[in-house]
């Protein structure tokens, strides 16, 4: 059995769910998410309490169930809290500075990168070191986050690069003289 699927979800005040055959939408303070779901699944609110149940046990329904669950409590999440994820820029000369809309990230390359906004995130600067993606959708909060990391991605010599705060580089030995 999915323990994740058996789960029931307790829909927080403030936030308002309306399902539409397989498609759910999810309103809250922060916003509105909407997403379709497989046909098979069967969502069921009953006293500001969500739960979703298979027809049966095949295992693509198995697998369905649990990651159901999981999505619509991420967007649950996401309209009432959100979520964030921060970056640290580590190197000499490596920095981020945000012009307008976009994010401009020099990070050891002969030019400047520029990382346009999306819609329905928010990317800050706090610091010239340091960036926070904010966002509702935890998949695209997830996706600008990587995209962003792949510009530069930390090395295991120096340590050098973008990583996600608290992440640990294992740095490797570099070559020894004879």
């Amino acid at each position: 059995m999915s323990r994740v699927g058996l789960k029931t979800l307790e829909i927080p005040e403030g936030v308002e769910i309306n399902q539409d055959n397989n498609t759910i939408t999810v309103k809250g303070p922060k916003g509105e998410l909407t997403r379709t779901f497989h046909k098979d699944m069967t969502v069921k609110i009953e006293d500001n309490v969500l739960t979703v149940e298979r027809p049966s046990d095949h295992k693509e329904h198995r697998a369905l169930h649990g990651t159901t669950r999981s999505l619509i409590a991420n967007m649950v999440e996401g309209v009432s809290k959100g979520y964030e994820k921060s970056l640290e820029i580590i190197g000499v000369g490596y920095r981020a500075q945000k012009q307008g809309e976009k994010v401009v990230i020099n990070a050891g390359y002969s030019h400047p990168v520029e990382v346009p906004s999306r819609e329905g995130i928010e990317i800050e600067v706090p610091t010239n070191t340091k960036l926070t993606i904010k966002g509702i959708d935890k998949e695209l909060v997830g996706a600008v986050a990587a995209k962003i990391r792949a510009i530069r991605p930390p090395e295991p010599y120096k340590g050098k690069g973008i990583r996600y705060q608290g992440e640990r580089v294992r740095s490797k030995e570099g070559k020894t003289a004879k």
